[in-house]
């Protein structure tokens, strides 16, 4: 069974930085593609990121790219997003998501909110 568990949402400030992670288990992780989507109230996901197996090839949306950065460790099956220079219209849920550019299995999500 693949299990995606979030963490380390929170609220901060517009300008703050914050690091999510994701665990993952129940597949092969060091051969997925994986990405983060997040969910505003109101709208439709975004994919913020989508990360090769090797951690060596990386694609950013539109509208994070240069203040937010994807890496994972396959030593130990993770995920993570660092994301600098955090705004208002960054407030979403985040997902931890299988495959690229289908996606398959989503974690349960962890919420962001940014605001003064």
């Amino acid at each position: 069974e693949v299990q995606l568990v979030e963490s380390g949402g929170g609220l901060v400030q517009p300008g703050d930085s914050l690091r999510l992670s994701c665990a993952s288990s129940g597949f092969s992780f060091g051969t997925s593609h994986m990405c983060w989507v997040r969910q505003a109230p109101g709208k439709g996901p975004e994919c913020v990121l989508c990360i090769d197996p090797q951690g060596s090839h990386t694609v950013y949306g539109e509208s994070v790219k240069g203040r937010f950065m994807g890496s994972r460790d396959n030593a130990k099956n993770t995920l993570q997003l660092q994301m600098n220079s955090l705004k208002p219209e960054d407030t979403a849920v985040y997902y931890c998501v299988t495959g690229s550019p289908s996606w398959g299995s989503w974690g349960q999500g962890t919420q962001v909110t940014v605001s003064s």
